[in-house]
């Protein structure tokens, strides 16, 4: 495509237009200056819709234990190396209040999927984060019944990350073993009826993914009307199928960071870890180009190095207290400032 074709592409994805799959897969395979513009363009829709407020979600990791068996994953069920923990409903409660106490507006509840709590104990959970902390709770558990989505909402939780992985069925099932695409989605579709504020997303860089599945990954986000969307790359994982697979790399993940905020143009678009492992600068350059919340860790130290779905994960070795004057900073060094209260959407009317 000619560069001054690129440059109308662009100004009417700034505009709001709505892309077609083939020019979604343009602006994703953009290098250069036409990256440049394209970064600039979704930097200014993310100033004018979310503004410079960065959120910060803290993360606690409450347990490793999974009993799908996910290609890609450092914790799949296979994988024996895994020394599995479960952290009791007192420790996770615990790990939210220190959140809330060094600023934090929300938490993530983040597990395999397993049952490392039973729906009630996560229930209890939820409901006591609630009782003694302002914070927004956002669970993170994977694909349950109906009937546990329920139980959770009602227990206070407002929000779900349940990202798609990837919108290919075929890819989906290979990477997922005895699962398939449309059961996501039907989850994806409960939570939405359950009033969750929901969050999906994807991996870039998959082995056999192409720009033109990317751009339908991004469609399917657009069709979900998600308040969230959390794109991070592919980072292959020893003892997996994938362990050889190249990575995905920050260029291409940070063209989809760019693409999701022109789309989706209120939604909230983390700078994440898994870029931030990668490339030094990797949280930086997404906020440089749509992203608007950073996911601190707040999980007990002795317990993160357990925990990594990918390997090389930042920040193991950090207590909480010392990974929130890093993550301001951080956000400060590129003119941005922290946001304060729970930072949800702006559709949010509950």
């Amino acid at each position: 495509m000619m560069r001054k074709d690129v440059s109308a592409l662009i100004q009417r994805a700034e505009a709001g237009a709505d892309l077609a799959r083939e020019e979604l897969a343009c602006l994703l395979s953009l290098e250069g200056e036409g990256q440049k513009a394209l970064f600039a363009a979704a930097d200014r829709v993310r100033a004018r819709t979310v503004g410079d407020g960065v959120h910060l979600r803290g993360l606690i990791e409450f347990s490793n234990i999974c009993r799908m068996d996910c290609c890609y994953c450092g914790i799949r069920r296979s994988n024996r190396r895994v020394r599995r923990y479960r952290m009791t409903p007192g420790e996770i409660v615990e790990a939210a209040q220190s959140a809330s106490r060094l600023g934090y507006g929300s938490v993530v509840l983040q597990s395999g999927e397993g049952d490392a709590l039973n729906p009630e104990e996560l229930a209890g959970v939820v409901r006591e984060i609630k009782a003694t902390t302002p914070l927004a709770v956002t669970l993170s558990v994977g694909e349950r019944t109906r009937e546990e989505y329920a139980l959770w909402r009602e227990a206070g939780a407002d929000r779900f990350l349940l990202r798609h992985e990837t919108a290919d069925p075929d890819l989906f099932a290979r990477l997922r073993p005895g699962r398939r695409l449309e059961q996501r989605l039907q989850c994806l579709q409960w939570l939405r009826e359950l009033g969750y504020q929901v969050g999906s997303g994807f991996m870039v860089g998959l082995p056999g993914q192409t720009a033109l599945t990317l751009a339908d990954d991004i469609l399917l986000l657009k069709r979900l009307n998600v308040e969230m969307a959390g794109i991070g790359p592919f980072i292959p994982a020893p003892d997996t199928p994938l362990a050889d697979a190249p990575a995905g790399t920050a260029q291409q993940t940070l063209n989809a960071v760019a693409c999701v905020r022109l789309v989706i143009p209120d939604a909230h678009v983390p700078a994440t870890t898994a870029l931030g492992s990668i490339h030094p600068r990797g949280r930086q350059l997404a906020l440089a180009c749509g992203a608007n919340v950073i996911m601190p860790n707040v999980t007990p130290g002795r317990y993160r190095e357990h925990y990594q779905l990918y390997p090389n994960k930042i920040c193991l070795r950090e207590e909480p207290e010392h990974c929130a004057p890093c993550v301001t900073a951080l956000v400060l060094g590129e003119g941005r400032f922290v946001a304060t209260g729970p930072g949800h959407s702006p559709r949010w009317t509950a």
